[in-house]
């Protein structure tokens, strides 16, 4: 447990290798406990898993290969629709388990994952049925790091889906950094009868929030404060759901409160999104603590993980459109630095602080912002480095 973070962004962490800890303690305390994943459990830092529990292999082995056996609870194969039958017929046991993938292949899985929706459904309704444990899918390699990877490896398409479907039973889950990537981890695994979504960058991630205020965000409707970057009566609200959207928000904050230090701003960070709102399934957010968060009528401007009209399309459910400006994943993309994945998706700093010096009308500003941006595009173009 982190009881403080005494320099909130300053210290780097991986929410991946978290998730790989506590899969490995899972592992440790459930004899029963499966892993599955295409064969990207190394890539995804997934990999201490490997120190306890051995890969399903019934082959010859080679000297190079990972530890396996035939009686091994980590599966790998590299079919995505393969692994999900087979995952789901395990919890359909009573036992848990839990399946990672890159997050452009995820929705390789979604008629599958509709159905067994369509079975939590029924099953809630069967007096005599034990609750089933959840499946939990974790979805790393995501759509804004394709230094390497291009177009083909980006798609947030199932957090869309799981959004869209009146089902009641799906969370998608957003850990803004390790230590919320912890508390993701505790509520998935006590999860029944649900699908859980939870994205996070394999990549070292900046430090925000104690494990006090991870736990704050499931109890209290998936949103909060971040007191650290936040003024009192503000007259913008900041908002994000996503590590990556999060951290570009942040430095957003800091950009502006250098150039227009006379304009309050508040930073409220979202953990979860279910359908029709913010928090989980059983836990959305009032339309009355989203008032006491967001205000009633100062501009909002939000970053998506993922794209911009499913958060934007969340938020219509709590407040007028015209308040909204909500930045994501616009499905622009190629083989190229991390900030100009932003920037071709204008979900950078720049273009959230674009936004708020244009309420101002601060030309000045929105013209030395647009000029960064810029620049950062040549110099990657030419040097495939970040200026930023």
């Amino acid at each position: 447990m982190i009881e403080k973070v005494e320099k909130p962004g300053k210290e780097l962490f991986s929410p991946a290798k978290k998730i790989g800890e506590l899969l490995t303690e899972e592992f440790r305390k459930d004899p029963t406990f499966y892993f599955f994943s295409p064969d990207e459990t190394t890539s995804n830092r997934f990999d201490e898993i490997f120190e306890v529990e051995k890969r399903a292999w019934g082959l010859p082995k080679k000297g190079w290969d990972l530890p396996e056996s035939p009686n091994g609870r980590i599966i790998e194969m590299l079919s995505e629709n393969v692994l999900f039958s087979v995952m789901t017929g395990h919890l359909m046991s009573g036992e848990k388990a839990m399946m990672g993938s890159y997050e452009a292949f995820f929705p390789i899985v979604t008629a599958q994952v509709l159905q067994q929706l369509k079975f939590f459904k029924q099953a809630r309704q069967v007096s005599w049925r034990e609750p089933i444990p959840a499946v939990n899918l974790l979805s790393t390699s995501v759509c804004w790091r394709q230094d390497h990877n291009g177009f083909t490896h980006q798609s947030p398409a199932l957090i869309s889906t799981l959004l869209s479907v009146p089902s009641g039973l799906a969370n998608c889950l957003f850990p803004v950094d390790d230590v919320a990537a912890e508390e993701a981890y505790h509520f998935m695994v006590n999860s029944t009868n649900v699908v859980n979504l939870t994205t996070f960058d394999k990549n070292e991630r900046p430090r925000y929030i104690d494990s006090h205020h991870a736990k704050f965000q499931f109890d209290n409707g998936g949103a909060s404060i971040f007191d650290f970057i936040s003024d009192k009566n503000p007259d913008f609200v900041l908002t994000a759901a996503g590590d990556i959207v999060t951290h570009e928000t942040i430095e957003a904050i800091k950009l502006l409160k250098e150039d227009l230090p006379e304009v309050k701003i508040r930073f409220v960070g979202i953990n979860a999104l279910t359908y029709r709102g913010i928090g989980t399934t059983d836990n959305k957010l009032s339309k009355e603590k989203f008032d006491e968060l967001f205000t009633t009528d100062k501009p909002i401007i939000a970053n998506f993980h993922g794209y911009p009209e499913t958060l934007e399309n969340i938020l219509e459910n709590y407040t007028e459109r015209r308040r909204l400006r909500v930045h994501g994943f616009n499905e622009e993309g190629s083989t190229t630095t991390p900030f100009e994945m932003l920037r071709k998706n204008m979900a950078s700093r720049y273009d959230i602080a674009i936004d708020v010096a244009r309420v101002k009308k601060r030309d000045d500003l929105v013209k030395k912002y647009e000029e960064t941006l810029n620049q950062n595009h040549l110099h990657a173009l030419k040097t495939s480095l970040d200026l930023i």
